[in-house]
């Protein structure tokens, strides 16, 4: 096993962090249905057009409800059901995941409360329970900001991949460039770096613009070609952004600008520590940016990252 594969130990780890939120709420069973969560907590990652659920019992036992037998799983159980019909996907996977959770918990003692996602909770597997609702969603997201080492590798994926793409940006970008050319190249140099396809391309690859996807249109002299690139390994996402002049020589404004921003990063390394307040450090931040320009600043600094969005 290397860094990237499912790792048993950590999804346990995760599942007994969950178990303290549920003594902690006194829940005696949840389930989740969000790709996301699913991942989070067993393991596999299932793509967009399959539907799977995962429920953890109090006595800290869990089980994956999936479209098909998984080889390795941080589960106890495993119980499919048949999310293609000679091939061709069914419509009514989200009932027939739900019919297989309800089947599962039949004939066992009824919970009398269940944690469950708001969100995406469907009134059809609701009625399978007399017990009280409790929304676990914002729990999860609130233990989904620590992150284990088999995040972290992942993580670290994602961002080394906006490594080689930027290497590939500042090769190509010039005057006359198409947008979607250098959007498709720089895909390309990401799947090379993952081996295996995205699980998400963002954010902004618009030339001349603060933000937006890629166009039909020719990069011009003197404009700036502001990248955001957020490429997802395995659902987990890297987000930094540079700037490159299109002619190759940015205008002393620009250079200034890019020197305020750079001076952004001694700030954090002399600043940020565990318990330190975000809101006053971001206020910080805020006034060192608009020191060049009042007003200017209108971002957040990336803290508190989750693992979602394409999830």
């Amino acid at each position: 096993m290397n860094d990237l594969d499912i790792n048993i130990d950590c999804c346990r780890r995760r599942q007994t962090r969950l178990l303290a939120e549920m003594r902690q709420r006194k829940l005696d069973l949840v389930i989740v249905q969000t790709a996301e969560h699913v991942q989070w907590l067993t393991g596999p990652r299932f793509a967009w057009l399959v539907q799977a659920a995962a429920m953890l019992t109090a006595d800290g036992r869990c089980t994956l409800i999936a479209p098909q037998d998984e080889p390795v799983v941080a589960a106890d159980e495993v119980v499919t059901y048949d999310a293609r019909w000679l091939g061709t996907l069914r419509n009514d996977q989200r009932q027939a995941c739900s019919a297989a959770l309800a089947k599962q918990l039949a004939g066992k003692p009824q919970p009398m409360r269940v944690g469950v996602e708001f969100s995406c909770f469907a009134p059809s597997l609701a009625n399978k329970f007399t017990a009280e609702l409790v929304d676990i969603e914002p729990d999860l997201y609130r233990l989904r900001r620590r992150k284990e080492p088999d995040e972290l590798a992942r993580l670290k994926k994602a961002i080394a991949a906006t490594g080689k793409m930027y290497q590939r940006a500042r090769q190509i970008i010039e005057p006359g460039v198409n947008e979607l050319d250098v959007f498709d190249q720089l895909q390309a140099v990401a799947v090379e770096e993952f081996g295996e396809m995205l699980t998400g391309t963002g954010n902004d690859y618009a030339c001349g613009e603060k933000g937006g996807p890629p166009r039909n249109r020719r990069a011009q002299d003197g404009e700036l070609y502001i990248l955001d690139l957020g490429p997802a390994f395995r659902g987990y996402f890297a987000d930094n952004c540079r700037a490159v002049a299109v002619n190759g020589k940015p205008t002393d404004k620009q250079r200034a600008a890019w020197e305020r921003l750079a001076g952004v990063f001694p700030l954090l390394e002399q600043t940020v520590n565990p318990g330190m307040s975000c809101r006053a450090f971001y206020q910080q931040i805020k006034e060192h940016l608009d020191a060049f320009m009042p007003g200017s600043f209108d971002h957040h600094l990336g803290h508190g990252i989750l693992d979602a969005l394409v999830v």
